[in-house]
């Protein structure tokens, strides 16, 4: 079950619905919305919490801003409650971070780059460069969006260096844990996760 920031989240989890529908079912809501959408649901929404028996993981698919900093013990409460929904094994949460905005995920489907992505002017920067590979690009857009996604090997392994690049920084150690992931949501350094979610469903193939 995938809870997506915005609709180019939402149109990206739809291509990896789609390509790897051999290897896992992959659920979103139509409507977007994060941590507190995803606690309400599965509080009081029946058909969620029937889901809970057959979710064996539920993602996250968001952009890190420094506005957020201070969200991260709410939001960490209330992966605490997702993961009990089951107990044995409990649900695994996994966040889909991407530091600014999601162009730079898509960016990392062509060239390795780190630039700081705080400022709007910095997030236009990045959106110009996507621009320049792919000028149909518009947010939102699934038929250029799983275009770009196509490209997913390339932007795992470039993902995978901006992780390994903040170790020099502090950053606690690569493996997926609530130490690590508030780390990245704290330093707001530049990196994506969103590559976790790939390696996952690549293995199971």
């Amino acid at each position: 079950m995938v809870f997506c920031e915005g609709e180019s989240e939402q149109v990206y989890t739809d291509f990896l619905r789609k390509e790897f529908k051999d290897v896992a079912s992959i659920k979103r809501p139509s409507s977007t919305g994060l941590f507190e959408e995803a606690d309400s649901k599965f509080q009081k929404d029946k058909a969620y919490q029937g889901y809970a028996e057959v979710t064996d993981e539920i993602w996250f698919f968001f952009d890190v801003e420094t506005k957020d900093i201070g969200s991260w013990d709410a939001r960490m409460k209330i992966i605490k409650r997702l993961r009990s929904l089951r107990k044995r094994p409990e649900i695994k949460v996994r966040l889909l971070m991407t530091t600014g905005c999601i162009e730079y995920w898509l960016m990392l489907h062509y060239d390795m780059y780190a630039p700081s992505i705080q400022t709007v002017a910095e997030k236009q920067r990045v959106m110009e460069r996507l621009l320049a590979k792919e000028p149909n690009y518009r947010k939102g857009d699934a038929a250029v969006t799983a275009k770009i996604a196509q490209n997913y090997p390339t932007a795992v392994i470039n993902a995978r260096q901006t992780v390994s690049n903040l170790r020099q920084h502090g950053l606690p150690g690569l493996e997926d844990t609530d130490e690590r992931n508030r780390w990245l949501c704290q330093k707001c350094l530049t990196f994506s996760t969103v590559y976790e979610a790939i390696d996952f469903l690549t293995s199971l193939q």
